[in-house]
């Protein structure tokens, strides 16, 4: 059995803080797992910024229901979706993904939960530590052989414990500092990498 595993922000959909940080004027609110290897730390990080701000849930889900995947994204998750099973791992949280997981087909998705309080967000609830490492070793216990991509250093685990992993559109620094992963640059050629032999 074949699984493809695919981060979703940066790869599928545009960074949602990337964009809360121009709707919010915000530029604090632009560092990701691209800056950012700890992605705790970087979470408490952007609710410290949101508490400041008195942002709430609310604010952040209406600025992400007028979000689109990126250009092409859903062809894409077509076309793999028709050679392979395909799983969403993403450290976002559910109650951001699913408009946009909406927009791309409605394809199986782990994500993260966020701890609300009225419109308030208190906290973060991961999965699990490392989990979209832990969900490639999950699907590889039941027999599955797994390509996966991502572009963030929070996605290298799951690349490295992957059959096959791939960098799609990610930065200079990440791509020279690990080499032994293909990169890409559009879904063509990210189809190639994870079409299996």
């Amino acid at each position: 059995m074949r699984v493809v595993c695919l981060d979703l922000e940066g790869v599928l959909i545009p960074e949602i803080w990337l964009a809360l940080a121009a709707r919010t004027s915000l530029p604090e609110l632009e560092k990701t797992t691209r800056d950012e290897p700890d992605y705790a730390k970087l979470m408490h990080y952007r609710l410290d910024i949101l508490k400041k701000n008195d942002l709430g849930l609310s604010d952040i889900q209406n600025i992400v229901s007028e979000m689109s995947p990126l250009n092409g994204a859903r062809e894409f998750l077509d076309a793999l979706g028709s050679q392979t099973q395909i799983a969403i791992l993403s450290d976002t949280f559910i109650e951001f993904a699913m408009p946009l997981v909406a927009q791309l087909g409605r394809y199986f998705i782990l994500c993260n939960q966020l701890v609300i309080r009225g419109n308030t967000i208190e906290d973060i609830q991961l999965r699990q530590k490392d989990g979209k490492a832990q969900a490639v070793r999950g699907f590889r216990s039941m027999g599955c052989q797994i390509h996966a991509a991502g572009d963030s250093f929070n996605d290298l685990t799951m690349l490295k414990t992957a059959d096959k992993g791939v960098l799609f559109r990610s930065t200079p620094s990440i791509i020279e500092e690990y080499p032994e992963f293909p990169h890409c640059e559009d879904y063509e050629t990210l189809l190639d990498h994870l079409f299996f032999d």
